[in-house]
């Protein structure tokens, strides 16, 4: 007897991949939640553009995250924050530092 048209014929199971990043717990506890709500306020009041201030704000809720042990410790530079400490790299014109210079 054929298979064919029968329920399930033909569909391969796949394996789930996890995120690039690896996962990370929830803010269960709303540790960083203040500073998360500024800065979803933020994108709203410029409209979702890379902002500074925003910017900022953004890179405070991560080190807040990584501080509590919320997600795996990076550097700055490794999240998209440039260079140097103070968050520089992107410009406000939306250009992103020039790679093997």
């Amino acid at each position: 007897m054929s298979t064919f048209g029968a329920p399930g014929a033909g569909i391969k199971i796949t394996k789930p991949i996890p995120p690039e990043r690896g996962s990370f717990p929830l803010d269960h506890d709303a540790e960083c939640q203040p500073i998360m709500k500024k800065y979803l306020a933020c994108l709203k009041s410029v409209k979702g553009t890379n902002a500074p201030e925003c910017r900022e704000l953004s890179k405070g809720y991560l080190q807040c995250r990584m501080e509590r042990n919320l997600m795996a410790p990076d550097t700055m530079k490794n999240l998209g924050f440039g260079n140097g400490e103070d968050g520089a790299g992107h410009g406000q014109s939306g250009e992103t530092p020039e790679k093997g210079k």
